[in-house]
């Protein structure tokens, strides 16, 4: 079975963490906002097609390491 290596574990994190930081910084109200995957990987997907696809700078994979499924 495949599995990602440390270091591509903690870019995952380190991708995820910044998007929810991000998420509690920039809204106005004085309430944390509660974790949500779902919300989080939605606007990683959008951050992923700037950063991969129109600016061209590194892989889709690079950006967020995974593992394909056959």
């Amino acid at each position: 079975m495949l599995e990602l290596t440390k270091k591509e574990i903690e870019r995952q994190d380190f991708v995820d963490n910044l998007i929810f930081h991000l998420i509690n910084e920039i809204n106005p109200k004085p309430v944390e906002i509660d974790w949500n995957i779902e919300m989080i990987s939605e606007i990683r997907d959008s951050i992923s097609i700037w950063i991969v696809d129109y600016l061209e700078l590194c892989s889709e994979y690079e950006f967020y390491p995974f593992i394909e499924e056959i």
